[in-house]
């Protein structure tokens, strides 16, 4: 388990965490989200003790990580596959950790397997793409068998298999009983990977509840209707209760209709002799409530002058 509280840090006269509190359960994936900038990954380098807060505590399995001996056995991460010496052989970098945290020879030649680069161990390190680095990070956070594990956007530069597979690696580890912590951009991948969410802004905590009711409290769920008759079709639903909003431009013949379910719209439409083209019902959408939420929260924009 990971466990924040009252968590801070200042640089200078900019906070970049601010008083963040929550808790990361085992037996599930916790998708890590906000905007660029939001605190994330000084979040997770103070968890991991590598800078030092100037308030608030961050344990692992309830103790700071710091005081875990032979740390890789507690805990496993992954936040910058491209911060490794090139010139070392993927063997060599991995028995060089495994020899410092205590673990077992044998486990080098088991994550290699385990992430797909058993036939690139002899090879060194810096004519790796970036995807094989990534899977290469995700091999040390694994090599101790840790009952925690974080990752930070480790999905980037990997292929489609790549995606997939570290997808379902997340899942059958917290399936394990793990305590899994991943920090993404990408809202298609924590639709289809994460449980729970964290979700942070300008350092503070705007969010920490499962993914559904996330995307349910700040989406526009409802139903998309196509016709080529929409004034005639808006004037009727209106009439009946619902509330209706072209989708897109005025005059689209597509409409996002609220208040009235999907058999209701098409049987009015069907009495009407008004034909549909589209009869879609919309479900609440986890890029859309990130984007609402959060909204107050970026602090780069494109287009605006700084």
């Amino acid at each position: 388990m990971i466990e924040v509280n009252e968590l801070t840090k200042r640089y200078g006269r900019r906070t970049a965490v601010d008083r963040l509190s929550f808790t990361v359960r085992p037996g599930q994936v916790t998708g890590f989200l906000g905007p660029n900038g939001a605190g994330k990954t000084t979040t997770l380098r103070m968890i991991l003790g590598l800078d030092a807060p100037d308030g608030g505590t961050a344990t692992v399995s309830g103790v700071p990580f710091r005081d875990h001996p032979r740390g890789l056995h507690h805990a496993g991460a992954l936040l910058d596959a491209q911060q490794v010496h090139g010139g070392r052989t993927a063997a060599a970098h991995l028995a060089a950790l495994a020899r410092s945290n205590g673990i077992a020879a044998r486990r080098v030649e088991e994550v290699l397997e385990e992430v797909g680069l058993a036939g690139a161990a002899r090879r060194r390190i810096g004519g790796f793409s970036l995807g094989m680095k990534q899977r290469l990070g995700v091999a040390v956070a694994l090599l101790g068998d840790p009952p925690v594990l974080m990752f930070d956007e480790p999905v980037n530069g990997m292929d489609p298999e790549g995606v997939l597979w570290v997808r379902g690696l997340f899942r059958r580890l917290a399936a394990e009983g793990r305590t899994v912590f991943l920090s993404s951009h990408l809202m298609t991948e924590m639709e289809q990977t994460a449980d729970q969410l964290v979700v942070i802004g300008q350092g503070r905590l705007i969010a920490a509840e499962p993914v559904a009711v996330f995307a349910a409290r700040a989406g526009r769920p409802g139903v998309l209707v196509g016709t080529p008759r929409a004034a005639e079709l808006t004037a009727l639903l209106t009439a009946a209760g619902a509330a209706v909003t072209p989708e897109g431009s005025a005059g689209s013949e597509r409409l996002v209709v609220t208040g009235l379910p999907a058999g209701r719209i098409g049987a009015l439409a069907a009495e009407h002799r008004i034909t549909l083209h589209e009869l879609t019902v919309r479900t609440a959408s986890l890029e859309e409530a990130f984007m609402e939420l959060t909204a107050g929260s970026i602090e780069y924009r494109a287009g605006e002058a700084r």
